[in-house]
């Protein structure tokens, strides 16, 4: 019996692990496409990391350890950044059952990460979402307040041509160029700038029957 539950339970992780290397395959986006698709001008991106909100994250973004695991990674690096306890994927999602087989199976919704989040940290979190762009605006210039940590759950296709949902953390707004630096957790992006009104286009859309937005931390 232990023996067959055992086998089971292997079967069962490996058909989980191969639907995730499916769906990242069928998402993948060429590193032409990264890179011409957003602004990286070395000038803006070190005006953008010396943002107050940006600093606090440093230099060094903690990477998603697979493809499927952004929610949690973004949720760390802005714990890191905060003076949160859980700074690393396993402490965020250590005890809450979820991503149990190491992927988070078609990742996470932003209800699901609001739920995380919230497990793990006294502050206040919230869902901001049907938000206009002249709202969304508003709440990228406050992007710069550091008592504040904005994740937005976006879908790539609409920035880069291709890909799937993800989140990531928010370092700030350059006010001057209406631009948002999106402190990309994927390792083959990493952070990156981008026009206001892109950013709003490709995060309000729908994840299944979910719409996305924002998650603030604060």
């Amino acid at each position: 019996m232990k023996r067959a539950l055992f086998l089971g339970m292997i079967a069962v992780t490996g058909l989980l692990v191969g639907a995730v290397a499916f769906v990242a395959g069928q998402t993948k986006v060429s590193p032409e496409a990264i890179q011409s698709s957003v602004i990286r001008v070395p000038e803006l991106i070190e005006a953008a990391w010396k943002l107050p909100v940006a600093a606090a994250f440093g230099t060094g973004i903690t990477w998603q350890t697979n493809g499927s695991r952004c929610g949690p990674a973004s949720v760390a690096n802005a714990f890191r950044s905060v003076g949160e306890e859980e700074t690393t994927e396993a402490e965020v999602l250590d005890g809450t059952g979820m991503c149990w087989t190491g992927y988070c199976i078609m990742g996470l919704t932003l209800d699901e990460l609001a739920g995380l989040a919230q497990t793990k940290t006294e502050r206040k979190v919230a869902i901001l979402r049907d938000l206009t762009v002249d709202e969304f605006r508003q709440h990228m210039k406050r992007a710069n307040d550091p008592g504040r940590r904005y994740i937005v759950n976006f879908t790539r296709e609409k920035i880069f041509g291709a890909g799937a949902g993800h989140h990531s953390p928010i370092g700030g707004y350059l006010e001057a160029e209406d631009m948002v630096f999106v402190l990309d957790v994927n390792e083959n992006y990493r952070p990156w700038l981008v026009e206001t009104d892109r950013l709003f286009s490709a995060m309000n859309t729908f994840d299944g029957d979910s719409k996305r937005g924002l998650l603030l931390i604060e």
